[in-house]
């Protein structure tokens, strides 16, 4: 494992680790939700690059790519869409305004 590849992982760990204990102390769905986007948007794709620099260019280096980037495009649409649920929910959100 390269240098730059173990720094990568254990930087995407270190933020899904944080991420993880940030969720776990948060009172509402809001507000964990702030906590789970870094460990979507950031610590993955930091995984997925450092585990792509030790796989090399192969089909599984491929998957974790791909995998990486359908978590980073998808993932502030679900807790954006969640986010506005709960604002829903709790009558925070105008019905008369367009979405």
């Amino acid at each position: 494992m390269t240098l730059a590849a173990q720094i990568l992982v254990f930087a995407g760990v270190f933020v899904v680790l944080a991420s993880a204990v940030g969720l776990v102390r948060a009172k509402n769905l809001l507000t964990r939700l702030h906590f789970l986007s870094p460990a979507t948007t950031l610590g993955a794709p930091l995984i997925g690059v450092g585990l792509v620099l030790v796989n090399g260019v192969q089909l599984g280096s491929g998957a974790i790519l791909a995998t990486v980037v359908l978590l980073a495009v998808t993932s502030p649409i679900l807790q954006s869409a969640t986010a506005r649920l709960e604002a829903r929910r709790r009558g925070e959100i105008d019905e008369d305004l367009p979405a």
